[in-house]
This record gives structure tokens, sequence and C-alpha cells, in this order.
């Protein structure tokens, strides 16, 4: 008699706990779905690495972007998700749910991305970066890019392919999710016109140059140098070039016309026909064929006097340097060895 009554008492315990255990449950879910107030206004939250999932309810809490913390750890243990939650700035406004929360947060959706452009890409090439990132659509992108001239310096010649190619400063930037390509755009835009101090646009008109004559000439120098220490070089035989009215030769151009970078050009490659072959035309292309970076700019308005006129590179990058045609002959059988 003694043993039936504890049976009983064990199965309406069982009973009890399972009963509130199921309240409990379907509260915690009920909450997951509630918000905590009617806001709007987005709150970063920032999240470093490691931070435990309490101490994110209580920093979620103290902005007022959640009522209860244990609500929020229950909800992401139920989720599957309390371990994790991943480090970065979100932004989270009181009127969404714990559960889109969570999501947020453990997937990854950070309200900045940051991406790098890098030196001597192409309008073409930061079309498909920043699309890889999901920033942008790369046909909109370059759409927009072609006819993108906000300072008059940018002011293009009528068979530029983009008249922005040249003025993307190459570097690190940061953006908020949503931004628009005209956003993009001006943005990188701005920190070129910052980089291109007033000191360098002096020496430009130092030495005659209009700073879009010194933009086309840095794209070539960046293209063309693989290692530092040649970009001087290289602009100094480009203005040696031309000023003794010889064709640049710059096989940078005959690549920028393909599109893609070609291992090896032929003779048939530099009789293309296109404003930007300057195999075939004297004098600068009409536009910049990439967009180089501080160092091949001071390169240009800095270069070296030689009295070089021809230089090739060898299988490590390195460039050797001519001051006749038949010495840059022996150079290249020299590199081909």
């Amino acid at each position: 008699m003694i043993m039936l009554n504890h049976s009983i008492t064990k199965r309406a315990i069982t009973g009890v706990v399972a009963a509130a255990l199921v309240i409990v449950g379907a509260a915690i879910g009920w909450a997951m779905t509630q918000p905590a107030g009617s806001s709007a206004e987005l709150h970063l939250i920032t999240i470093k690495p490691g931070t435990p999932t309490k101490v994110i309810a209580e920093e979620l809490a103290s902005q007022g972007l959640i009522k209860n913390t244990l609500v929020f750890r229950a909800a992401a243990r139920l989720e599957g998700v309390e371990n994790m939650l991943q480090a970065g700035e979100y932004a989270i406004s009181a009127n969404m749910p714990v559960q889109q929360m969570l999501a947020i947060i453990s997937q990854g959706q950070t309200a900045y991305q940051q991406f790098t452009i890098p030196e001597g890409y192409t309008v073409d090439q930061i079309a498909l970066l920043l699309a890889e990132k999901k920033l942008t659509d790369p046909e909109k992108f370059k759409e927009i890019a072609k006819d993108f001239a906000p300072f008059a310096y940018m002011t293009a010649n009528p068979d530029s392919k983009y008249r922005v190619e040249g003025f993307i400063f190459p570097d690190t930037y940061r953006v908020a999710k949503g931004v628009t390509e005209e956003e993009l755009l001006t943005m990188m835009v701005n920190q070129f016109d910052t980089k291109l101090t007033p000191d360098l646009r002096i020496r430009a008109s130092e030495l005659g140059l209009s700073l879009r004559e010194v933009v086309i000439l840095a794209s070539l120098v960046e293209k063309e140098a693989q290692l530092s220490e040649d970009r001087p070089v290289i602009a100094g035989v480009f203005a040696n070039r031309l000023t003794l009215a010889m064709p640049l030769q710059s096989c940078a151009t005959i690549q920028y016309i393909l599109g893609y970078p070609k291992p090896e050009l032929t003779i048939q490659d530099t009789q293309i026909i296109s404003p930007y072959n300057t195999y075939q035309i004297m004098g600068l292309p009409p536009g910049p064929i990439s967009n180089p970076g501080s160092a091949a700019i001071k390169a240009v308005l800095f270069a070296d006097k030689t009295d070089y006129l021809y230089f090739v590179a060898d299988k490590q990058g390195k460039h050797h340097f001519s001051k006749t045609y038949a010495e840059h002959l022996a150079a290249i059988d020299q590199v081909q060895m």
C-alpha cells in the first residue's frame, strides 16, 4: 500500500514537472517572437570575439532591445545557436523579436562590410569584387562608372571606356549594407581626391601635366611595374618617350584592350585597332588603364631622370632598362635564357 502511494506520487510529480516544462517552453517560444518595443531605430551592437551569450544578452537588455536576458539565453539554446554567435557590429532594433536577433548574430549579418581595392585594379575588376561581396550589381556599377566624374579634373576623352577609371583610390573601405553604386563610387573617388594633396597638385603643375595626365601615366606604371623600385624608372622611360615623340609601346595597354592578363603578347596583339593601343598611337591613351595607388602617382611626379627608352621584365618581375634598341634586344635575349 505504501509502495502504491509512492508510485502514484512519483508519477504525479513527473507529470507536474513535464507540464511545467511544456508551459515554460511555450512561454519562451512565445517570448522569442515578441519584440521588446515598437521602435525601429537601429542600435549598433559590438560583439567581440569570445563574448559569452550572457554578456551579449546583458548588452542588448541595457539598450532596451530585449526584455529578459534569461529568455534570450534560453532561446539561443533552444535554437541551437548558443555557441554560434559571431563577433562583429550588428544593427539591432527594439521591434525585432529575439528569434530574428539570434539569426542576425549567428549568421554574421553585420551592419557594416569591409572590402579592399588592390592597387592596379580596373573598373571591371572592382565591379566583380563588389559583386562577390554582394554590395552591387556588376553591370549596374559599370554602367554608372561610364559617366561618373564629380571632379573637373576627371573630364574625359570621348574614347575613354570609363570616366571614373583611374580615380578610384585603392584602399580598404567599410560600408553599410544597402549602399548604392553611386555612394560607393563617391566614397572611393572622394578618397582619391583627399590623397591628391596640394603638394602633389603643385608638382603636377610644375611638370606641365594635368592631373588627368598624371593619373593616366600612373596607371601605366602601376600595371607595368612589379617591384616598387622599378616604378620611378619606368615613369622616367615614359617621360623620355613622350619628350622624343616616340610611341609609349606599353604592353599593359594591350592587356587593357584584351580585358584579361595574357601571359605573352603577339605581334597581332600589338596591331589591334584601338585608341588605347600605345603601339599604334602617339602620346597618351584616352584614359587611365587601371586605378593606381599613391606610390605609382608619386613615381610619375618624381620620376628618375635617365636616358633609358626601353625596358623588359625578367621571370622574377625585375625590369632591365636600355638606352638603345640594340641594348634592348640583348636584354630580351638575356631574360629569356
